[in-house]
């Protein structure tokens, strides 16, 4: 462990010790390695620093990741009564718009740590913060930090970063570094069953299968079959289960496809939108559309029509033929 991460650690405990109240949040809808991260970082708080974060989410969390350990302790940031917290933890968020109305928690906050494994445009949220962007998920830089720090942890914890290990790599499809692979063998040797977790993340409700599969019959294809774009309108949207992962799957199968690109029609003029590479860059897409990610798995909420969404979208891809 290097000097400057023993001193962040150090800083890190002080003020959790010194916080009567703490938040933990990350972006809006969120995914595995969002929900995993919020989780098992307010369960290894509770653990070494006993302190018992709040756990706050804006959006939908997914139906499939409703049997992960301490599921029930996330609570929709519209429900929490209190507020100003003393410390609030963001986690795998790479900008604050991405916390949607989740934000006003953040802005209320006395003090606040980063978590995160974006690359940045701009800024970090907070000027203590953990952010490494060769990390494949936030539960690995979480899993770095407790290691370095010798924190106490249980069988939930360890779960929960697997799951956010295993979501946000594809289970390891889209890992470019050996380091996740490494660290779930080091979960495994702690009683960690990546099979038995790849299994539970397997069931959905059924209402957002069939929506999501509805939604893929429909799919346009633009550039020779190279864009694959799927809308979600306003009566589908509140089937859907998440960021529309069936329906990006199904159409990342379809030989010839390079991208796929689900526009998600959320609020009146709010589009919500997720992007995926098959091997070939979307993050410069997502930045120019105000929003960021990973280089082959990347988003932005867009607060246009859906038309002129859509317009924009085909567009932006017309440079990559």
């Amino acid at each position: 462990m290097t000097t400057d991460m023993n001193q962040k650690l150090d800083l890190f405990a002080a003020r959790v010790r010194d916080a009567s109240s703490i938040a933990i949040i990350a972006h809006n809808n969120p995914d595995g390695d969002a929900l995993c991260s919020t989780l098992a970082l307010a369960r290894l708080i509770e653990l070494n620093f006993d302190r018992h974060p709040v756990c706050v989410y804006d959006g939908n969390i997914p139906g499939y990741l409703e049997s992960v350990p301490h599921r029930s302790d996330m609570h929709y940031w519209d429900k929490i009564a209190q507020t100003p917290f003393d410390l609030v933890i963001v986690v795998d968020t790479g900008a604050r718009i991405q916390l949607a109305d989740g934000d006003k928690i953040v802005a209320a906050a006395r003090d606040l740590i980063e978590i995160d494994h974006h690359q940045k445009d701009g800024d970090p949220i907070a000027e203590l913060n953990f952010n490494n962007p060769d990390a494949a998920a936030t539960t690995e830089i979480i899993y770095d930090m407790m290691q370095a720090a010798q924190w106490t942890f249980d069988a939930d914890v360890l779960n929960l970063l697997a799951v956010g290990i295993l979501t946000d790599t594809g289970n390891f499809r889209f890992a470019r570094r050996p380091r996740p692979l490494w660290i779930m063998a080091e979960l495994m040797e702690h009683g960690v069953n990546p099979g038995h977790l790849m299994d539970m993340l397997l069931v959905n409700p059924r209402k957002a299968v069939l929506t999501e599969a509805a939604v893929t019959s429909r799919a346009e294809f633009f550039y020779g079959g190279r864009l694959a774009l799927a809308i979600v309108d306003r009566s589908d949207y509140k089937n859907l289960d998440g960021k529309g992962n069936i329906i990006m799957h199904l159409l990342g199968q379809i030989r010839g496809v390079e991208f796929v690109v689900v526009l998600k029609h959320q609020r009146p003029e709010q589009i919500g939108i997720s992007l995926r590479g098959r091997g070939v860059p979307v993050d410069d897409v997502a930045r120019a559309l105000g929003g960021g990610g990973h280089m082959y798995a990347a988003g932005a909420v867009v607060h246009d029509t859906l038309e002129n969404v859509r317009a924009r979208v085909i567009e932006l891809f017309k440079e990559k033929r």
